[in-house]
């Protein structure tokens, strides 16, 4: 049986606001094993950044109020002080950010940039350190790695500055990888060889990865479960098969339905989801999808659980509608937008 690295049980992070109380992340429960890929999946403003973000203990600050556990290898990551923290961050945790024009300090280069986070986290000297750095760019695909250790991060294109940051984040060989939308603004062939690249590290360097995305197409070539987040909640996760060939929450059917297939003629526009996702301060009572749903019905108004109503194990939605009637009336939303799970 593969070793759990991280349990995550009931997690709420609060923020308060002039405005009220946000209620960014609302109850997520999730289990990571070693070797496993974990995706998470929603629009912007799901919870999706702030998960991750909380998990390497990014979140805390005197606005923020936490409740549930964040169990990594049995300590709870909620309860530990900040210099404890900062011993899990980078040597257990490690973090591809979302942005790398912003997370890379531009006016040092990258490899002092990947030294001063091996350096921070291990007692080596600059020379080990740089070494270790030119292995590091060598292993995620940037050639001559001895010279462009030396560049500035603007002399890098996207997607090489996308390998220089899963180099830093690997640099102290953590257990778990936080992908947070590392394809984002990256074309295709580049969104590709990112998604080979994290896959392909994971085995090398015997790790668990949680990616982080708003594309399903993404998810598809990476994931083993997949969580599916809406208003900081989760409304349906389960396995890649479970997601993508019967899925059971109609917000799962709206993003599957945004996908453009290529193994069968259009004859449609891509699927849209109406509406705007709910303020987080004053979300809609029952369903916090109802607004939005075109299958929405009384029963709607009160809070579904999160719950198996298909029957296969581990594959959990939150949605009042009758399992049949979904089956029936699915594929009519998401008939030209499904793609082939690998």
């Amino acid at each position: 049986m593969a070793e759990r690295l991280l349990e995550v049980n009931d997690l709420n992070v609060r923020f308060a606001t002039e405005d009220g109380i946000v209620r960014a992340v609302d109850g997520i429960s999730f289990e990571l094993e070693r070797g496993k890929v974990i995706g998470i999946v929603g629009e912007s403003g799901s919870g999706k950044s702030v998960t991750a973000m909380t998990l390497m203990g990014l979140t805390r600050g005197v606005n923020a109020r936490f409740e549930g556990e964040v169990l990594y290898k049995g300590t709870d990551l909620l309860q530990i002080s900040d210099a404890d923290m900062q011993k899990f961050r980078g040597n257990e945790l490690g973090m591809i950010f979302q942005d790398p024009m912003t997370s890379l300090n531009p006016v040092y280069r990258i490899g002092e940039q990947i030294v001063e986070a091996i350096r921070a986290h291990e007692h080596v000297d600059k020379r080990t350190a740089r070494a270790r750095t030119v292995e590091l760019l060598r292993q995620v695909g940037i050639p001559n790695p001895e010279s462009r250790v030396d560049n500035f991060p603007h002399e890098f294109s996207g997607g090489m500055r996308q390998r220089a940051m899963i180099a830093m984040a690997l640099s102290c060989n953590p257990s778990i990888l936080i992908a947070d939308e590392p394809t984002t603004a990256l074309d295709v062939t580049i969104q590709a060889q990112i998604v080979d690249l994290i896959n392909r590290l994971k085995d090398d360097f015997d790790s668990a990865v949680i990616f982080i995305t708003h594309d399903l197409g993404v998810i598809a070539e990476i994931a083993d479960e997949i969580i599916v987040m809406y208003a900081g909640r989760v409304v349906e996760r389960g396995s890649k098969r479970d997601i993508f060939y019967d899925p059971q929450m109609p917000y799962t059917w709206g993003l599957l339905g945004s996908i453009p297939r290529l193994d069968r003629p259009r004859v449609e526009r891509l699927h849209t989801i109406e509406g705007a996702p709910p303020s987080l301060i004053n979300a809609p009572e029952g369903c916090k999808f109802r607004p939005r749903c075109p299958h929405a019905f009384e029963k709607c108004r009160e809070e579904p659980r999160l719950d198996n109503r298909v029957g296969t194990p581990g594959h959990l939605d939150r949605c009042w509608l009758d399992v049949e009637f979904k089956r029936a009336t699915r594929d009519k939303t998401i008939s030209g937008g499904s793609v082939e799970a690998a």
